[in-house]
């Protein structure tokens, strides 16, 4: 029996050309840009990507050019094929190359094929979106009833065992005790959730689960604050750039919770942009934690993950 895995994010550009096209593909998502009607929506994310590409190559340029999260990506999916003989993992993205029409043809002939979303919390802005675009590929194939998905992963222990892990190494020899932990999760606005996504409900409660298993080593604080804010409507709260001049402290550990793979609004919004605020406000620590990336102990757990819930081994 041939199985497939599809790992699905949301991808980013790989080059400065692929800029435009990332913005484009975003904004043009309905569960993005929240207009009904798809002219609209179009020509609004045609205005949006217009205004936002310049900055945007800025920020990639400060990068080398190309979001990390592709070569992470292909690594992660290298390992894993390394590992499993009787199961071919690929990937595709949602918003750039590869998308899942060009990676699900591949699979055409194969038994069964699992979606595994890379988000950790359900959103309708992430999971609903990718899986929407990845079935609807599927159906074009007449591939949909060889499909089957696996659910968020917020809530698994082994997966928050290896954010544990990272947090611990990344302040390995520190005095944790004068160093404030924040979460930072990608902000959505406060209408979506209000209409039923659990985004929010997941991440405070996988917030509170990592809250409880470091509480052992004794961080002068642990808290949750949002980050990605845009436009002019209500947003999740409290934003990083609010939360970081009131720490005390002048030492703050930042964990991207929202992601499985590092992309721009890792290496870039956290890692520079927001480290310059820090710089600003006189801190005299600052670090981003690494998210699970292509890791060995990520690799495995995705590979159990979809053994035991998918496969049934």
């Amino acid at each position: 029996m041939k199985k497939a895995v599809i790992l699905l994010n949301m991808g980013g550009a790989d080059n400065l050309d692929q800029v435009e096209v990332f913005l484009k593909n975003m904004f043009r998502d309905k569960y993005i840009l929240g207009i009904k009607n798809d002219f609209l929506r179009k020509f609004v994310a045609f205005l949006i990507t217009k205004m936002r590409k310049n900055s945007a190559i800025k920020n990639y340029q400060k990068l080398g050019g190309k979001s990390p999260i592709l070569d992470i990506t292909k690594s992660l999916i290298n390992k894993l094929n390394s590992l499993e003989s009787e199961i071919i993992f690929d990937y595709a993205m949602n918003y750039t190359p590869p998308f899942c029409d060009e990676v699900l043809a591949k699979f055409v002939k194969f038994d069964e094929i699992v979606l595994l979303p890379l988000y950790p919390h359900y959103s309708q802005t992430t999971i609903k979106s990718s899986l929407e675009a990845a079935l609807k590929s599927a159906n074009k194939l007449q591939i949909q009833d060889k499909i089957k998905i696996i659910k968020p992963f917020y809530d698994d222990q082994i997966y928050n065992q290896i954010i544990v892990q990272n947090i611990t190494n990344a302040v390995s020899g520190q005095n944790v005790s004068d160093i404030d932990l924040v979460f930072s999760a990608h902000s959505l606005p406060v209408s979506i959730i209000n209409k039923g996504d659990p985004y929010e409900k997941h991440t405070n409660a996988q917030v509170e689960i990592l809250r409880e298993k470091l509480s052992i080593l004794g961080f002068k604080s642990v808290s949750l604050a949002y980050q990605s804010r845009l436009g002019p409507v209500k947003w999740l709260c409290p934003n990083i750039a609010e939360v970081l001049p009131n720490l005390q402290s002048k030492k703050a550990l930042i964990y991207p919770i929202s992601f499985c793979i590092d992309n721009s609004e890792t290496d870039f919004e956290l890692a520079i942009f927001y480290k310059e605020l820090a710089m600003e406000c006189g801190f005299e620590y600052y670090k981003v934690v690494k998210a699970p990336n292509d890791s060995d102990e990520f690799a495995r757990f995705l590979l159990n993950l979809v053994k035991f819930t998918a496969f049934g081994q």
